[in-house]
């Protein structure tokens, strides 16, 4: 079956205008009559409630955490895309459009990609006018600087805390619309399945993290803003709550799952240093504007880098791509790390690391300089691994960090489940199969704040609305309580005598061993024979400490962990399915003689939609993607 992406007709810089225009409006007295739900308070979740409650609908918005301030939005650091060319280095939206669908491999939307570029410039404003703190020049302009995948400078920035200071403008929002009374806030509450009644999305069934309650919540339509699923990999860049639950139970539901084998590696991590591990932490790819990579060219050499004369060294970015350097793309640079470890070149006691060397910037720039643009990400640098970056070269290595799989959604950001929307990287919707580096932040406020607001409302003014109110007490609910009750007890009663954890990192070295930044036939086949026995094993022998389901954080990270085991096999049967290489999918089989990704436009050039199946393997839909205004070329960054 085709997908229809509802994407407007005419000309691609007119779409989102022409569809705002066409879009179905409820007037300001009917907003009041309805009441929608937002699961997740980052920053698509919080700049969606608050829009939403600004506009006067009624508004609830869950979190499992203990305040909507500790969302993983927190964690980037490096900056916000915009298209305002404040440098005047030839910026310009269809600049910004082209080289996030190029940096996608082009397997992501024309139309959602160009609307991104478009709204960019308008989320700049927006922040600006809440407050945020961007960086900015000696004469009081903005400051820019460059990122991954782009020949110039457009990326906005708060130090190395740009998501921390980009959520607290969405969350001071947020809570000025609770002191109103115009949203009902929930912390420490998780979403554990969502309600599905005559077809239409209309409710979710919750977890009270601290008392164990297990109630329902009815609503006209439901926002998902939930975040991604790179915890499968067990060590990840991911806070360790980040999971799939919501949007894998959502497609439980009925709501297809697109492109879940697109996740993304990092190139710029601290290495991993042990098994005790439960994370692993970015340092920022603003980095690579003043840092440059490189490894010994000699194998096995395990001199200090300050030992190694300039002639021993191979900067291997800037020799393979010399246009881009070391601001290659993600992927392509991640890629590259592992080639040179692989061939016995890297660094540190594993030999999974490459340098990231500071000093030739700092003997142009100044150690002040430095301190300036990069200094509380030097002093995390510092606290972890005990060395200094102004004396000694980091060592990075790639890990898992976003995924760009997720829910699939239409224009309007509608699952095929009418009235489920899905915003942020909780969908799959625009950076195709890798993203460039700070547009995960563009992504979630423009959804947010700019699409949403308008989309919600065709929904609603269609007739699914005020006068066909639905009760938490009709049986769909009843029965999806059930089933989340049924399922927390059984968790508890197991008894076994593994954790949850050596369960979660099993699965996690398979599957980044199997579908991390390398697959293969072979190893996907042997993942997938593996996963239903470490599932069948896990419901056998898990032990879920605790005595109860009150205030139990063994219970609630078992019952994530077993949808990772189910999700698991999802990701690497579509991985195995996709028989080409693309962006952050690279498939061993599928390289040019240069060893780069290589894409078969006349097989694959379409969204993977799954659709659940209770009993049988997940169904295909396809969305073709139409290039009608960039040119289908092998992407390179020579």
């Amino acid at each position: 079956m085709e997908l229809d992406a509802k994407i407007p007709a005419g000309p691609l810089e007119k779409k989102w205008e022409k569809r705002r225009s066409e879009l179905k409006l409820v007037n300001p007295a009917n907003k009041r009559k309805y009441e929608i739900l937002v699961v997740g308070s980052g920053l698509a979740g919080a700049s969606a409630a608050a829009s939403l409650a600004e506009l006067g609908y009624g508004v609830s918005c869950f979190c499992f955490q203990d305040s909507p301030r500790r969302a993983h939005s927190i964690a980037a650091q490096g900056g916000i895309n915009a298209a305002k060319n404040y440098q005047n280095d030839g910026d310009s939206v269809q600049r910004l459009f082209y080289d996030t669908v190029k940096g996608g491999d082009f397997r992501s939307r024309e139309a959602n990609v160009y609307r991104l570029a478009e709204i960019s410039t308008a989320i700049i404003d927006q922040c600006v006018a809440q407050g945020v703190p961007f960086a900015r020049e000696y004469g009081g302009s903005l400051a820019n600087r460059s990122f991954g995948g782009a020949q110039v400078s457009r990326t906005f920035y708060a130090r190395g805390q740009t998501g921390q200071q980009l959520l607290l403008g969405a969350y001071q929002s947020l809570e000025r619309q609770i002191g109103l009374g115009r949203v009902n806030m929930f912390p420490r509450v998780e979403m554990l399945d969502l309600v599905v009644v005559d077809g239409h999305a209309k409710g979710i069934i919750t977890r009270d993290l601290i008392t164990g309650r297990i109630q329902s919540y009815a609503a006209d339509a439901i926002v998902l803003a939930t975040g991604g699923y790179a915890n499968v990999f067990h060590l990840s860049t991911n806070a360790v709550g980040c999971n799939v639950t919501a949007i894998y139970r959502a497609y439980k539901k009925g709501a297809f799952f697109a492109n879940p084998c697109f996740t993304q590696i990092h190139p710029t991590c601290i290495p991993v240093s042990g098994d005790f591990q439960s994370k692993l932490t970015l340092m920022s790819e603003s980095l690579r504007n003043d840092g440059r990579v490189w490894v010994p060219k000699k194998k096995g050499d395990s001199r200090r880098p300050e030992d190694i004369p300039e002639s021993e060294r191979d900067y291997y970015l800037e020799r393979k791509y010399p246009s881009f350097g070391n601001l290659a793309p993600r992927d392509i640079a991640s890629r590259s790390a592992k080639e040179v470890c692989d061939e016995g070149r890297g660094v540190g006691e594993s030999g999974r690391g490459v340098y990231l060397d500071f000093s030739e910037a700092i003997g142009r720039l100044g150690k002040k300089v430095i301190a300036e643009r990069y200094g509380n990400l030097f002093e995390m640098y510092e606290r972890i691994t005990g060395e200094s970056p102004y004396a000694s070269p980091m060592r990075i290595y790639p890990a898992a960090h976003y995924t760009m799989g997720g829910l699939w959604v239409d224009y309007h950001l509608m699952s095929n489940l009418p009235g489920l929307f899905v915003l942020g990287e909780a969908n799959f919707s625009d950076h195709g199969a890798n993203r460039l580096g700070a547009s995960a932040l563009m992504q979630g406020l423009a959804d947010g704040y700019f699409i949403l607001p308008y989309t919600i409302g065709d929904y609603l003014a269609a007739g699914r609305g005020a006068e066909r109110k639905i009760d938490a007490g009709v049986a769909e609910f009843k029965k999806a309580e059930a089933e989340v009750r049924t399922k927390t007890k059984k968790l508890l009663s197991v008894k076994g005598k593994r954790s949850t954890t050596s369960f979660h990192k099993e699965l996690g070295d398979l599957v980044w061993g199997c579908c991390g930044m390398s697959r293969s036939e072979q190893g996907l086949k042997k993942a997938l024979a593996r996963i239903p026995e470490l599932r069948e094993e896990f419901w056998r022998d898990v032990n879920v400490l605790g005595g109860g389901e009150e205030f139990n954080q063994a219970l609630e990270r078992a019952g994530r962990v077993a949808d990772f085991l189910e999700f698991a096999e999802l990701l690497c049967l579509d991985a195995l399915h996709r028989k080409e290489s693309c962006g952050g999918h690279f498939r061993e089989e599928y390289q040019t003689a240069e060893g780069e990704a290589k894409r078969d436009d006349a097989n694959f050039s379409y969204v993977a939609a799954w659709e659940y199946r209770a009993d049988a393997p997940p169904v295909l839909h396809k969305e073709p993607l139409v290039f009608e205004n960039v040119a289908l070329a092998e992407r390179h960054y020579k």
